[in-house]
């Protein structure tokens, strides 16, 4: 009897360790599960939603910013490398230490972008666009005119 009570302790606890180790192979996420916050760090009008992991931590993320039409984010850098889909809309990708409209690229949906640790840069939005980030943590930004950023405001 103390046999049988000893493997079905193991067998259940065999069984959520696999359960557990499964949810490290697997994730999904449908768009109405999503949870929205408006992100300090981007300025009135940006909403932010967690997809995996934690950005201000060690480790992967992945996220998504939600901007409205016109949209834009000031030159800044990253602590780490960002790679960006655009999910919808058109993101607009510039470098450089001034926002400058007449310069950089235009991304589509679909469309991917790979921004490098450091490297100083800036973001217009012509139009609502959702973009997903993904990469290694901990993800922050610094503005280059200190006067730029909405946390100080």
């Amino acid at each position: 009897m103390r046999k049988s009570i000893v493997l079905a302790v193991l067998a259940t606890a065999a069984f959520a360790s696999s359960a557990d180790a499964a949810d490290d192979h697997h994730a999904t996420v449908q768009p109405d599960a999503l949870k929205w916050t408006a992100p300090a760090a981007y300025g009135a009008g940006a909403q932010f939603s967690v997809i995996k992991g934690d950005p201000t931590k060690e480790g992967m993320y992945v996220v998504r910013l939600k901007v409205p039409a016109g949209f834009k984010i000031p030159a800044h850098t990253h602590p780490n490398d960002e790679n960006v889909t655009v999910l919808s809309g058109v993101f607009h990708i510039g470098t450089g230490d001034k926002l400058d409209e007449e310069k950089g690229e235009t991304i589509k949906a679909g469309g991917y972008s790979y921004v490098a640790k450091g490297m100083t840069h800036y973001a217009v939005f012509p139009v609502e666009t959702v973009i997903q980030l993904h990469g290694m943590g901990p993800q922050g930004i610094t503005y280059v005119n200190p006067a730029d950023d909405p946390r100080k405001k």
